[in-house]
């Protein structure tokens, strides 16, 4: 007795000495858990692997259905909310059946000792381990609240493969949240735990099936469940297909980790729902025009300057389209975008209203010759129409009587990142695209015109971090005239005219496609080209991205937001009735005679054109283009008068045959040219 006694005391004394020496129980912040990016409504938008590869994404027991919760203590731990970590009538109950049968009936083990097997990451079979897993059980219990260990559970429970907590298990089996979850699928995350790969459902789906059916069996004998719900749950299918992690915004969720490593949970400004839609419209819409060409857009609201969608490429694992690259963070020309900021500044400077009249003709100023697109002029035109025509040498005329420098200070101004080559003043040729800017400056740039002239800071920080404050760009009045002139565009794919204000601009050489937009509340930005900037041919911001553009409005919202009415002391009124120094654009007139020039701009002297001439191909017409010159025309090929004088700027016709032509023009000053081509 007196040997038994001491052995009990010794015995006493080493599961004291045992426990004691125990490292404090981990808590749920303890645990090393999954980066998580969520929307501006808490949904996820991307997570991130633990550094040992684990999908482990943070949950907090009020963010599971209650009915698992349910569901999981009567299958495993029916005392739980009682005992303090062991169950001992369990344990002497299973160790009964084991003595009567000879083999294991029941277990004994609780939850909070599944957990504490769960952390110490170490086998439990032999009695040893089962030893060190109770103790480790009491002092979780000690340590921690019941609430804290569920969660404990709710995090580290393994569902198959490299799925670690209940979380990542709902949203790969199931494609949702734990929030609210059926019978049949509470009951599979119940029984997944208990052997996760031998019941992966998208490997063993029959065991799967089984062990969930056995969790049923017991909810209703627990009184979880009715007969008829376990009955109608049964009928369901078990998932047999691995759903990806929530993919969105990629590029963004991407910064947003590695601005703030130390962080776990990154909340952003965008909207889930549709950044989906909008990355689905860029993969539909992007497929269609090559296999190297990419695409970004942005979407924010201009009243509080936040991001609600931000794709920077159709797909981050493309490789041919360099997916990897952020396009709205990317520097490219920005082309004719920025041509309504010099109309602006001369709004405001008085220099010219919209009905103010200016000339569209070929320029010099100091040497730069700009050209139109298309090569062509118009002639005299109101300012609002060159505005809308995207014209340039009325542009660059503007620009000169504003100033180069104005124009970008007030880009700087606006919070915009601004790149000039060299070190040199800024010159003329930044109107049509001459210097560098990012998707996501121009976006800015729309977004002040949006918001009366004032600037904005986008921002995808759902934080109330300090924002810089908001500073005059543009007169509310000038602003007003210049989205007023822009929401006079056509309007592709929208419900009624005037009710987006929008311009397009392609970069010199096909490299980069834009269009700009803002209704009344949101301003949306998208940009078409190569990532690499190789040239593409015949791509334009008009037909490449403005289709886009109207489309990301339609999923943005079912009708635009009206533009704001005209502020007080806005001219409106025609181009006859302006006070007598606005009927005419203030620009800069050229010395008399010195526009006195006449060239064939296209084809090129001695070039060699390919207009299919050869047996059964289709024959394409050739188109001469001029520069300069006085109307009307008068055109020869191959010495031969071609039809009446003309006053179009162009000739198109169809050569009777391949071989050598001469073509020659004459305007009305009687100043000529010719152009010797080969044509096939």
């Amino acid at each position: 007795m007196a040997v038994f006694s001491v052995a009990t005391v010794a015995g006493l004394g080493k599961v004291y000495l045992d426990y004691r020496a125990l490292p404090p129980s981990l808590a749920p912040a303890d645990l090393t858990i999954s980066k998580t990016v969520l929307d501006r409504n808490g949904q996820l938008l991307r997570a991130f692997t633990t550094p040992d590869e684990k999908w482990r994404l943070p949950v907090a027991v009020r963010d599971v259905d209650p009915l698992y919760w349910k569901m999981l203590k009567a299958y495993e731990d029916h005392r739980f909310d009682q005992h303090h970590g062991v169950d001992v009538s369990a344990m002497l109950r299973a160790a009964y059946q084991l003595l009567s049968s000879g083999h294991v009936v029941s277990g004994a083990s609780t939850l909070t000792m599944q957990t504490a097997r769960l952390l110490q990451e170490r086998p439990t079979r032999s009695l040893s381990a089962k030893y060190h897993q109770i103790l480790a059980a009491l002092r979780l219990e000690s340590d921690l609240s019941k609430e804290d260990i569920l969660q404990l559970y709710a995090l580290r429970a393994p569902f198959g493969g490299n799925l670690e907590g209940i979380r990542a298990a709902a949203l790969t089996w199931f494609g949702k949240e734990p929030r609210r979850l059926t019978p049949a699928e509470a009951a599979l995350l119940v029984a997944l735990p208990q052997s996760p790969e031998a019941r992966r459902p998208d490997r063993f789906k029959s065991a799967a099936q089984a062990a969930r059916d056995r969790v049923l069996d017991r909810a209703v004998i627990a009184g979880v469940l009715s007969q008829g719900d376990a009955d109608a749950a049964r009928e369901e299918n078990v998932p047999v297909r691995r759903r990806s992690m929530p993919f969105l915004a990629a590029h963004a969720a991407r910064a947003a980790v590695a601005s703030k490593e130390i962080e776990t949970i990154h909340r952003l400004t965008l909207d889930a729902s549709l950044q989906r839609a909008l990355e689905t419209l860029i993969d539909q819409r992007i497929d269609a025009m090559g296999p190297k060409v990419s695409a970004a857009l942005l979407v924010a609201d201009h009243q509080s300057g936040e991001v609600l969608a931000s794709v920077g490429s159709p797909n981050l694992m493309d490789e041919a389209r360099l997916g990897h690259i952020d396009m709205t963070r990317a520097i490219r020309s920005p082309g004719s975008t920025l041509k309504p900021f010099i109309y602006g500044l001369a709004f405001e400077d008085g220099i010219a209203h919209p009905e103010s009249t200016i000339d569209d003709r070929p320029i010099d100023i100091g040497g730069y010759k700009p050209t139109n697109f298309d090569l062509a002029y118009q002639g005299r035109v109101s300012v609002r129409e060159a505005l809308q025509l995207s014209l340039n040498t009325p542009a660059i005329q503007l620009l000169e009587a504003v100033g180069p420098a104005k124009l970008v200070a007030r880009l700087k101004r606006s919070g915009a990142g601004v790149v000039i080559g060299g070190a040199d003043a800024p010159g003329l040729a930044i109107g049509l695209g001459g210097l560098g800017m990012s998707l996501w400056d121009l976006t800015q740039l729309y977004g002040a015109l949006g918001n009366g002239g004032h600037s904005i800071s986008l921002h995808l920080e759902a934080s109330g971090s300090d924002r810089p404050r908001s500073r005059r760009i543009l007169e509310e009045v000038a602003a007003w005239h210049v989205g007023d002139v822009l929401a006079g565009l056509p309007q592709p794919r929208a419900a009624g005219a005037n009710q987006i204000a929008y311009k397009t601009g392609t970069a010199y050489g096909y490299r980069d496609a834009w269009a700009m937009g803002y209704d009344g509340r949101d301003v949306v930005g998208v940009w078409v080209g190569r990532a690499d900037g190789t040239p593409l041919p015949g791509m334009t911001g008009a037909g490449s991205a403005v289709p886009l553009l109207f489309e990301a409005f339609q999923r943005l919202k079912k009708s635009p937001a009206p533009l704001p009415a005209a502020p007080s002391g806005t001219l409106k009124m025609a181009a006859a009735d302006l006070p007598l120094p606005l009927r005419a654009a203030r620009v800069h007139k050229p010395a008399a005679g010195a526009l006195r020039s006449l060239e064939i701009s296209y084809p090129p002297q001695s070039g060699t054109i390919d207009l299919g001439l050869g047996e059964g191909r289709q024959t394409l017409p050739l188109v001469v283009k001029l520069q300069g010159g006085t109307r009307p025309f008068s055109w020869f090929v191959d010495g031969q008068p071609m039809s009446a004088r003309s006053f179009a700027s162009q000739l198109s016709f169809e050569p009777e045959g391949p071989g050598a032509t001469s073509i020659t023009v004459v305007d009305s000053a009687g100043l000529s040219d010719t152009v010797d081509l080969f044509i096939r």
